[in-house]
């Protein structure tokens, strides 16, 4: 038996590298699908990605159907401290199930965790995308004095706040975020509350609120406002290795 540590501290243990997994985070599925594939037998509703994923679905990341993952009898669940609830890990492990939780607030967290996950519980080498992913993000920061607001939900209006992942993004990008040194990670906010804190750029992202050219654009006139795909700044697997370099060609 081996006893493996996740990014909680808690302990995980496995008698063997894990040959079935359930992953309850979108990003993390995709990490595991580009790594090996075979290993993969369910996953949310949410976990688009890779296209044409074949395994069972367990509902959402909010609502997991703990029945079904447990009787997909899984070596491994994989989950995230800010996606999943800590009720269903805690049920889930009261089933007997190895469950492993990640916390991700940054991109060197980010690199880390992938890195510890694949080559620990999952027993894989380093897969290149992730070495991929460490020399892009690891290029100093542009030298740009342009601020940024990056609602994620309309209707209430939530913006990104302070210590999250997306903010340090913004952050390994040049990027000041105005909502960045308030207290909140994603705080509720008016349209004209962003408005007001005069940014040079709005980033839009297609998730978890979908902006389209005809639905979020029309409240910042005036304002510079790219659409952008959610997955560049938030999705923390494979998407990392390409992220940076797209993400600086949009807000150039």
């Amino acid at each position: 038996m081996t006893v493996w540590r996740d990014d909680l501290g808690s302990a995980v243990e496995l008698a063997a590298p894990a040959g079935r997994v359930v992953s309850l985070v979108p990003s993390l599925i995709e990490a595991v699908a580009r790594s090996a594939p075979g290993l993969l037998v369910g996953a949310t509703d949410w976990c688009t990605h890779p296209a044409g994923l074949v395994v069972t679905r367990v509902r959402g990341t909010k609502n997991p159907e703990r029945a079904a993952i447990i009787a997909l009898a899984p070596d491994l669940v994989i989950a995230n401290r800010e996606e999943n609830r800590k009720l269903d890990v805690v049920r889930l492990r009261d089933a007997g199930l190895a469950v492993w939780v990640t916390v991700i607030e940054s991109v060197p967290e980010a690199l880390a965790s992938l890195r510890r996950l694949l080559t620990g519980p999952l027993g894989l080498g380093a897969p290149g995308w992730l070495a991929a992913a460490e020399q892009a993000w690891a290029e100093p920061p542009p030298r740009s004095s342009r601020r940024v607001a990056v609602p994620i939900w309309r209707d209430p209006w939530m913006v990104v706040g302070a210590r999250t992942f997306t903010g340090d993004v913004l952050a390994r990008l040049g990027l000041d975020n105005v909502f960045g040194a308030g207290p909140g990670r994603y705080p509720h906010v008016a349209a004209g509350q962003i408005r007001a804190a005069a940014p040079d750029l709005v980033l839009l992202p297609d998730e978890p609120y979908r902006f389209t050219p005809d639905d979020g654009p029309e409240e910042f006139p005036g304002h510079r406002v790219v659409l952008v795909s959610g997955r560049l700044l938030t999705w923390y697997g494979p998407t990392l290795a390409t992220a940076r370099a797209d993400l600086l060609s949009l807000t150039r």
